[in-house]
């Protein structure tokens, strides 16, 4: 049984198992080309600058120091997401062109709900197997 047999047979599961593939590939991917570590600091640190915010008067020097600081390190964290983005958009790209390809005939645009949502889930359990920021 060929694999385009068993997507027209099982479309709904055969997403799913595809989106769990390409999610760990995409994780993996990430986890590889970022300092965790570095990431998980600055998310410590941005996370207490959010609360310093939050007691900080609007319009007070500190104020706009400590927003200035949460905007450093949302760049500084944007960055580290890019290499990885780099690395697995052109590859992605390809694979959801022939996805469209296959599913669409199938499922409609529905296929891509089902992937999106099986995506999420599988992110989110990844990103805590691989204890990422």
């Amino acid at each position: 049984m060929d694999i385009l047999t068993l997507i027209n047979t099982y479309p709904k599961i055969s997403i799913i198992i595809f989106s769990s593939i390409i999610t760990l590939i995409s994780t993996g991917v990430t986890a590889w080309l970022t300092d965790q570590e570095h990431m998980k600091s600055l998310k410590a640190k941005q996370k207490e600058l959010n609360k310093q915010l939050k007691t900080a008067k609007p319009g007070d020097k500190l104020f706009k120091e400590i927003q200035s600081e949460i905007l450093k390190i949302s760049g500084t964290m944007m960055k580290s997401q890019f290499k990885p983005m780099f690395v697995t958009i052109v590859p992605f790209l390809i694979l959801f062109s022939w996805l469209r390809k296959v599913y669409t005939p199938i499922m409609g645009s529905g296929w891509i709900w089902y992937y999106i949502i099986s995506s999420i889930v599988f992110s989110t359990l990844y990103r805590k197997l691989f204890k990422m920021a």
